[in-house]
């Protein structure tokens, strides 16, 4: 009785079990479904961007630019002032109604249009800066904390501006005839004998390249002003001058090998013995490049011509110099004139027989 009760139960097991497994595997199924897509997001992020880009967007395409540098040389700074310069400022003087007070009472009119914070002459700001040390200043413990190059209140004030006779503006005037005259470029090599306070080295250290100009000077003050003020007051530092103080023309410090495009000397040879003068030319003269060199001395050449013509001109070809000719030149700002004797060494010794005596010894050379 107990078997067929069992068998029974088996079979009604079988008929619940198959719809049941059904169930199941319909249920994975769905689950496998669900599950899949999310298990490789970037297959379908892929896709879908895949799909946005196809039907929005065209391929994409890369683009190479080309950038051509061109590379533009300043020209240099002109020499002189040109004729369109002057017109160009007169110009502007009358557009702006700048007119000089003339008359009897210009200078009193001159004096009326001075304005500013303080306005002083060079005495009174000369006296401010020893006293109250300008408007304002660091105490003295803290000065030297501030001021990497201090400078006599002498030179602050530019008295030495007014060292020379004519106005400090005349510099630039010798400057411009004397680099044109000499075609000289911004390469070459220059010696003033008697720099001063650089009323004209000033031009040409800023014309020249880096360490191009040098300069032989005895004064003391007239040094100190050059290179405790001028030279910094300028920006000009970084051009490195050769300054050197000596007399006697003494150029060894200089160095052996140098050789000069240009050398010239502004009213020095005036004050300095004719025996003095033969002694520097003879040790310049093998320092100045042949035929492309010249040599410029202003106002007279005395000591050529107080030998008379025949022994100046020996006594030059004797140096492989020889003279060139006479020029004046004109001041852009006041009104003056200053006159130049030109010297060359040619590249051919000179037979001095050849030479006419009325070269050196002309009317006008003294």
């Amino acid at each position: 009785m107990a078997l067929p009760s069992s068998a029974s139960s088996s079979a009604r097991l079988r008929l619940l079990t198959v719809p049941a497994l059904l169930l199941l595997l319909s249920a994975a199924a769905l689950l496998v479904f669900l599950i899949l897509p999310s298990l490789s997001p970037s297959s379908a992020s892929s896709s879908a961007v895949s799909s946005h880009l196809c039907a929005c967007s065209p391929p994409a395409t890369h683009t190479t630019t080309t950038v051509t540098t061109t590379t533009v040389t300043a020209s240099p700074a002109p020499v002189t002032t040109s004729p369109a310069d002057v017109s160009w400022l007169k110009a502007q003087l009358a557009s702006n109604s700048l007119l000089l007070p003339a008359g009897a009472g210009a200078h009193d009119a001159w004096h009326r249009l001075r304005k500013g914070i303080n306005p002083r002459t060079r005495e009174q700001q000369l006296f401010d800066i020893n006293r109250h040390h300008g408007i304002s200043h660091y105490p003295d413990e803290e000065a030297s904390n501030h001021t990497a190059l201090p400078c006599p209140g002498e030179l602050l004030v530019e008295e030495h501006h007014s060292n020379y006779g004519e106005p400090w503006a005349g510099g630039r005037d010798v400057f411009e005839f004397l680099a044109n005259a000499s075609a000289l470029t911004p390469t070459e090599q220059v010696l003033e004998i008697g720099c001063g306070t650089l009323r004209v080295g000033l031009h040409f250290i800023r014309y020249l390249e880096a360490g191009r100009f040098h300069c032989l000077e005895r004064d003391e003050l007239s040094l100190m002003a050059a290179l405790r003020y001028e030279l910094p007051a300028q920006g000009l530092l970084y051009k490195r001058p050769m300054i050197v103080r000596g007399e006697d023309m003494d150029f060894s410090k200089f160095g052996d090998t140098v050789m000069y495009d240009l050398i010239y000397a502004s009213a020095v040879f005036l004050h300095i013995p004719d025996k003095l003068v033969w002694t520097g030319l003879e040790r310049l003269a093998g320092k100045l490049r042949p035929q492309r060199g010249r040599i410029f001395v202003s106002h007279n050449i005395k000591f050529c011509s107080r030998l008379g013509g025949d022994e100046c001109t020996r006594r030059l070809s004797k140096l492989g110099l020889e003279y060139v000719g006479k020029h004046t030149h004109d001041s852009l700002l006041f009104n003056h004139y200053e006159i130049w004797f030109e010297f060359r060494r040619p590249k051919i010794e000179i037979d001095v027989r050849s030479v006419p005596n009325s070269r050196i010894c002309a009317k006008g050379h003294d």
